[in-house]
């Protein structure tokens, strides 16, 4: 880990993943070695697109690290900041190649660059680019898509629907990593990150629980009084559990409590909802138990 100088002079951890290290080692023995640095660079340059934007923002950026198949920039929690953004954010590294690739050709025009170089630093940066675009966690593609789809579905159902396609992508590409190893040569970066995405996934799907729990201790950070309150109906008998798993990202709620008759009984703000949600761990309590 290069732990002082980010923390001294970013302001946040840089850390090499220790299997890079081994890649680096291998790319000597192939003959690759001023691939894979041009590669390290591209992906450096991707993730510190992240970081820029994040910091414009006003973001807190915790860590960068750098992985064998990529990179990944660990900023603020989702769904505790707006959600354009966190659009601005996910789009801030794929648009770097967009001005690395008119370097490229700037250097090409000019000479300093042979074509067969700068073919191969174009092409790597379309690579990275459109592959950190899939749909998919926690690829720049998947958290673009879980941003926009929570701006129509509750944030715990955006959660959910966005983990279960994450993961079902995952599969196809090691499902076609692996078709295309048997019908052809053997593809084991394709392979390997393959596994790798499955795997995150699969542990994504698994903290779903925790991510949401952190998104509602976030809520009461922002500013919504500019807002309308958007108001929930919900029946009486429904528990505090079921009702927090209706609320929507970068909205402000009122709770409509409505009587066997569709009458409203009680009308009550989310903050109260979920402060009883964690205070008193009543999330499988019926909201008419607490507040009628």
């Amino acid at each position: 880990m290069i732990k002082g100088f980010g923390q001294k002079h970013l302001g946040f951890r840089f850390r090499i993943h220790p299997l890079f290290h081994f890649v680096l080692a291998f790319s000597v023995l192939t003959g690759a070695f001023v691939e894979i640095i041009t590669l390290f660079v591209i992906v450096l340059a991707h993730e510190m697109g992240h970081v820029g934007m994040a910091k414009a923002l006003g973001w807190q950026v915790q860590e960068v690290q750098l992985l064998p198949f990529g990179g990944v920039a660990i900023v603020e929690d989702k769904g505790a900041v707006p959600v354009l953004e966190e659009l601005a954010v996910a789009a801030a590294g794929p648009l770097q190649h967009v001005w690395l690739i008119g370097f490229a050709w700037l250097m090409r025009e000019c000479g300093w660059w042979s074509v067969e170089w700068s073919q191969y630093f174009i092409e790597a940066n379309l690579m990275i680019g459109m592959f950190n675009l899939l749909p998919i966690l926690p690829l720049d593609g998947g958290k673009i898509v879980q941003a926009l789809i929570s701006c129509y579905l509750s944030y715990y159902r955006a959660l959910q629907a966005t983990a279960w396609a994450s993961l079902a992508t995952s599969v196809l590409f090691l499902t076609g990593a692996l078709s295309y190893s048997f019908a052809h040569n053997v593809h084991l970066n394709a392979i390997a990150i393959g596994l790798f995405l499955c795997y995150a996934n699969w542990e994504h799907k698994r903290g779903l629980p925790y991510h949401f729990v952190r998104f509602l201790m976030k809520r009461e950070q922002f500013d919504r009084a500019s807002g309308m309150a958007l108001p929930i109906i919900v029946h009486r008998e429904q528990t505090v559990g079921e009702i927090v798993r209706m609320l929507m990202r970068d909205r402000q709620h009122l709770i409509y409590i409505a009587d066997e008759h569709g009458g409203i009984r009680r009308i009550i703000r989310e903050q109260a909802l979920i402060r009883h949600y964690f205070n008193r761990n009543n999330g499988r309590s019926a909201v008419s138990s607490l507040f009628m």
